[in-house]
């Protein structure tokens, strides 16, 4: 792997940074809105006891909520991306508190809202809905808190809550801090003996290098500090999954999973049918993993071998400018409008594009309702780094087709759906680089990469949804987690996912310690569930042309206007059941069959 010393913000050009003067020209503005902000939140208390005396009540209070929510989402990610540029300025970690905490005090000022509103009868409601025509904006969400009426408390206990809530969500940012600011990782080298600092940025890359004894020592260097920190993290960790428990009790809710999935009206069948599905098909990741060890010719097949490409394709190296390009190729089949869009983006720095010091690690697409759909990157010149990037850029165009059709209230959408649009932009650059390839060689690297995104994205995350399926579970059956019992669990669990011919190692039961999406639970099992709908979507627009095209368009624009299984069938395809996840799958096994078929007359000749 190239080795390159990590620069600094300020050594990075301006065109490869994002332009957030967009949403604030100066930090002075951003507290002109908190101030904003913390005044209507103020006056709001004037609907206290009044909020269903008429429809025109509910209807100005309802607005006004969507005024304070539009303020407080604009500052926030604000706030949040400045301090994701380098997690060591502490003036925007400060912002980014100050604005955590405004929207703690600004719930607990509207908490009253919700029960009051649930106070008066259905009948009540529905009449409002008749009698003033204006409330229709806010039909569904009106039904759907109904919905959650035996969920919501009185105004005084979720007032209780809302005050908590930062102390709820204190885990996440304490294991953020602790893993992009103050962890590091030291120098490492491979068999040249060359040595560099490895980061979360580069782990990844070091990991994809044909240099085995690389990849050995970046694992060993990476796990070694989780296994030094495992009794911190655990505390951390332990503490996030009480807290999930304890407020879907206090809501009575049976489980944790159940208050996560309740909000969006998806049966808790669909993580259960994804969890049996995949473990139906293990026997194929199984035989891929076989394949990987005769390929590498490895005596042991080790963790730290299971991210480095089978084919070696020379000069693969890809700049940003050549991966747009390449995106914008690939993803031509959504239209014309769909492409300006992504120009659009492009030309308006809507990226930040390469790694800096103190740098959030990883990828995200990030925005307001107000604001353009940013993307952070940590781009690599790899040929994942232009997945991740058409990955990004499905979740921004999603928003920005959301935006464009959506009031605020319906202005972002669902956990559930936002991995499709993502992973469609996915499945079509990976479709188009095995059409468009013409050397064997290099189309047979592209298979590869298929199946790893295939593996990491289905296999991997079904495997982290099992792990925290299991972790509420046991707190909830009274058990307490401890570093022993958790590293135990995982083990086990990557031992059942890749079969016996990977060999075991002292390291890769830490692997959870370092998985920042444990701290969004119940989060990973949609990145599973959007690649099988995502699969199942891109196949119907390669094959059907413009008609699966325009109902994946009108699927882009519903925002949070539906609930998401809804959602996704007016895109054709139905996740109530488990058919896309076995179509997903059995698309998985004729990748690996065509793989193993390719590989093998490959090295024959």
């Amino acid at each position: 792997m190239e080795r390159k010393k990590v620069k600094d913000r300020s050594e990075i050009d301006l065109k490869y940074k994002w332009d957030l003067s967009t949403m604030y020209a100066s930090d002075e503005l951003w507290e002109d809105d908190y101030k904003k902000a913390s005044e209507l939140a103020d006056k709001f208390t004037k609907y206290q006891g009044n909020v269903t005396s008429s429809s025109n009540a509910l209807l100005s209070a309802l607005c006004d909520i969507d005024s304070i929510d539009l303020l407080l989402g604009k500052m926030i990610c604000y706030a949040k991306m400045k301090q994701d540029e380098d997690n060591t300025n502490s003036k925007y970690q400060e912002l980014f508190g100050r604005g955590m905490t405004l929207a703690t005090e600004v719930s607990s000022k509207m908490s009253y809202f919700t029960p009051e509103l649930l106070s008066a009868s259905e009948e009540t409601i529905l009449g409002f809905l008749e009698e003033n025509k204006d409330l229709a904006l806010y039909e569904f969400t009106l039904k759907n808190t109904l919905r959650m009426k035996k969920h919501v408390l009185s105004a005084e206990e979720e007032g209780i809550l809302a005050k908590l809530s930062a102390v709820t969500h204190a885990p996440d940012t304490i294991f953020s801090m602790l893993n992009d600011a103050d962890m590091s990782f030291g120098e490492i080298s491979g068999e040249d003996g060359e040595s560099f600092e490895l980061t979360h940025g580069n782990y990844i890359h070091a990991m994809e290098s044909s240099d085995r004894t690389l990849r050995k020592n970046a694992f060993e260097a990476m796990y070694k500090q989780y296994k030094d920190h495992i009794n911190t993290i655990t505390a951390i960790y332990n503490t996030n999954v009480k807290a999930d428990c304890t407020k879907a009790s206090i809501r009575n809710y049976e489980s944790a999973r159940q208050a996560e999935l309740y909000g969006h009206d998806i049966p808790e069948s669909v993580y259960d049918n994804l969890i049996s599905v995949v473990h139906e098909y293990l026997p194929v990741l199984h035989k891929y993993t076989e394949i990987r060890k005769k390929i590498l010719g490895v005596d042991e097949l080790k963790m730290y071998d299971i991210y480095t490409p089978l084919v070696d394709v020379p000069n693969n190296k890809i700049s940003f400018d050549e991966a747009v390009e390449i995106m914008k190729s690939a993803l031509s089949v959504l239209g014309d409008d769909y492409i300006e869009t992504v120009d659009q983006g492009i030309n308006n720095r809507w990226i930040d594009i390469y790694e800096n010091k103190g740098k959030t690690s990883g990828a995200y697409s990030f925005g307001s309702y107000d604001s353009n759909p940013f993307i952070l990157l940590n781009y690599g010149d790899k040929i994942q780094d232009v997945l991740t990037l058409v990955h990004e850029m499905g979740h921004s165009m999603h928003s920005y087709y959301t935006r464009k059709n959506q009031p605020p209230v319906y202005g972002d959408y669902s956990i559930f759906v936002a991995e499709v649009a993502s992973t469609v932009n996915e499945s079509l650059l990976l479709n188009y680089l095995l059409q468009n390839e013409s050397d064997k060689t290099s189309k047979m690297y592209i298979l590869n990469k298929f199946i790893e995104e295939f593996r990491a994205t289905v296999f991997r995350q079904t495997m982290f949804a099992e792990f925290e399926n299991w972790t509420h579970k046991y707190v909830e059956e009274g058990g307490s987690l401890t570093a022993e019992r958790l590293c135990e669990e995982y083990e086990k669990l990557n031992s059942v996912y890749f079969g016996d011919a990977l060999s075991k190692d002292d390291y890769i039961k830490y692997e959870w310690a370092r998985i920042p999406h444990f701290y969004r639970s119940f989060y990973v099992y949609q990145y599973a569930t959007g690649f099988s709908a995502a699969t199942a979507i891109s196949k119907k627009i390669l094959k059907e042309g413009e008609k699966a095209v325009k109902d994946y368009r009108r699927f882009l624009t519903l925002g949070s206007s539906m609930f998401p299984v809804d959602e996704l069938k007016v895109a054709g395809v139905d996740m109530s059941k488990p058919e896309p996840i076995r179509d997903a799958m059995e698309m998985f096994k004729t990748l690996v069959d065509e793989f193993e078929a390719m590989i093998y007359f490959h090295t024959e000749r």
